[in-house]
């Protein structure tokens, strides 16, 4: 058997393998299958030993109520356009500053580097009191504005897409773009943007999801009765005097929704994007 042929055939696993991987599917999905059962349940029922199982028959019921004691059509509206915009910025803005870090030459190119990645070791709890100061002084308090406009841009997705760039766009590329005439915008357009699509695909990706379950910097800017994301509408859920363990999960069930709905919808495009850049790198 040739090369071409041993490198063309596929390899299936052993039982070991397909025992692992039933193994740690079960583990990721544990959580969510245990919301959805805690969802369906009572808190009676919950606080019982050995907990619940098995799903109960006040699935609708709870769903029902956390859907209208935590305002949730507002709040998975203003969460989607909160997420959505911030991945966007945040993918449009550090592909913009990792290609100028990754081919173009200009003065303190490294140190302006390094600042940027120091500011990824300084914790965000520093920059709350300020933050929030001039929130206010814009008169941006809940208001999405102010959950949007300091995260659209990240110094980790500068530096990740810095790094792609490096291996995957060569120098000759852009410099065959420079002789045809071709100005700094259009290179990034038609050069930069389809070449790094596959890192973009992942980061944007990434920063959804982090500005989907974000919680600390909303719950401080946004109000729960004003324009609430889902994480902060989720907060009025757990007050009272003897919460509803039931209906907390209930609402957290129909904050993941929309994340596996997401992912069912445009994962394949995401991971076919992955490895894309894989097979090019």
């Amino acid at each position: 058997m040739t090369v071409a042929k041993r490198a063309g055939r596929l390899r299936y696993g052993g039982k070991y393998t397909y025992a692992a991987l039933i193994v740690f599917t079960a583990g990721s999905l544990f959580p969510l299958v245990w919301t959805a059962i805690a969802a369906s349940s009572t808190t009676t029922r919950l606080a019982q030993t050995p907990p619940p199982f098995l799903f109960g028959g006040n699935l609708l019921k709870n769903l029902e109520i956390a859907w209208t004691d935590a305002n949730m059509g507002t709040a998975l509206l203003n969460t989607t356009v909160v997420a959505g915009s911030v991945a966007t910025g945040t993918v449009v803005f550090s592909t913009f500053a990792g290609f100028a870090f990754a081919k173009l030459r200009f003065r303190l190119k490294n140190a302006l580097l390094l600042l940027v990645i120091g500011t990824m070791m300084v914790p965000p709890q520093l920059s709350v009191v300020p933050l929030y100061m001039l929130i206010a002084e814009l008169s941006w308090t809940d208001q999405l504005q102010s959950v949007i406009l300091p995260t659209l841009v990240s110094a980790f997705g500068v530096f990740f897409m810095r790094q792609y760039l490096i291996g995957a766009l060569p120098t000759e590329l852009i410099e065959a773009a420079r002789v045809d005439g071709a100005s700094s915008l259009r290179v990034v357009w038609h050069i930069v943007f389809p070449v790094a699509r596959p890192a973009m695909a992942v980061l944007g990706m990434l920063t959804f999801v982090m500005a989907w379950n974000d919680f600390f910097w909303p719950i401080l800017a946004l109000t729960q009765s004003g324009n609430p994301t889902v994480q902060v509408a989720l907060t009025g859920l757990g007050r009272g005097y003897i919460p509803d363990q039931s209906v907390i999960m209930a609402g957290a069930l129909l904050g993941t929704l929309p994340l596996l709905i997401a992912f069912v919808v445009f994962g394949r495009r995401i991971v076919g994007g992955i490895m894309e850049g894989a097979v090019k790198g």
